[in-house]
């Protein structure tokens, strides 16, 4: 048995997230799929962390177990042969050692969220970004996000449905940057809670119409009280953009 990192990109417009659910269909599910369509196998593909539904990945890494005697490049031909139409594509397979795992050997998660700023509606770019027509001003929303870099109790960016253990997160970095109409917010951090980066998203929206200031946000953060947030942005603006692991974990 050879354990395969996987990297993987996917349009989660019409995908439940990355988990596999009863509700309809998931990146998970159609990967599982893929592998038992290439060797038989009933397997776990197991992800670095979940994405919901609507938010999409450049870089999701995931691992699986396959027994069959193979090789990477042919896992992944044969996965993104059998994920055929699907719009989920295996960038990478690597042949890694048992104790790499996608979720727990993880030193830190990206995330890209795009905002298009214009007034015209969207057409090409509808299920891969958040509409806001109302003029931002991108720089005022950088120096807001300062206030959140370190490590803090995030409640008031956190889902009351979030699993985390605990509200304390480290952000490592936090940018907005324009770029014409495209509004790009990037975050990093070890991991994030429940809708963190949505969340904060919203809030910066408050901060780009000029109702907040970044003052708020502080408030906002020593709160520790979600209803004391901005609103949760929507989620076809995000993308999981990378996975960082140990080199020597790889």
């Amino acid at each position: 048995m050879t354990r395969y990192h996987l990297v993987i990109e996917y349009d989660g417009t019409n995908y439940v997230g990355w988990q596999r659910q009863d509700n309809g269909p998931s990146i998970q599910e159609e990967l599982e799929r893929a592998v038992h369509a290439f060797c038989g196998e009933t397997v776990l593909v197991q992800g670095a962390g979940r994405t919901d539904a609507g938010v999409h990945a450049l870089g999701q890494a995931a691992h699986v177990d396959i027994e069959r005697d193979t090789d990477a490049q042919t896992v992944r031909d044969a996965l993104n042969a059998h994920l055929r139409p699907n719009p989920i594509s295996v960038l990478e397979a690597t042949a890694v050692s048992d104790e790499f795992h996608a979720r727990f050997s993880a030193q830190a998660r990206s995330y890209l969220y795009r905002i298009i700023n214009r007034r015209a509606p969207l057409a090409t770019q509808r299920d891969f970004a958040w509409h806001v027509a109302v003029s931002l001003n991108a720089e005022l929303m950088n120096e807001a996000v300062q206030r959140l870099i370190g490590k803090h109790d995030f409640s008031t960016f956190r889902a009351s449905m979030c699993q985390a253990r605990s509200p304390v997160k480290t952000l490592t970095s936090l940018d907005v940057t324009r770029d014409g109409d495209a509004i790009n917010i990037r975050a990093s951090a070890p991991s994030f809670l429940h809708h963190q980066v949505r969340n904060f998203v919203g809030t910066l929206k408050l901060v780009g119409e000029g109702k907040w200031t970044a003052e708020d946000v502080s408030n906002a953060l020593a709160a520790c009280d979600r209803t004391k947030g901005g609103p949760t942005a929507p989620p076809e603006g995000l993308f999981l953009t990378g996975v960082t692991y140990p080199p020597n974990n790889l």
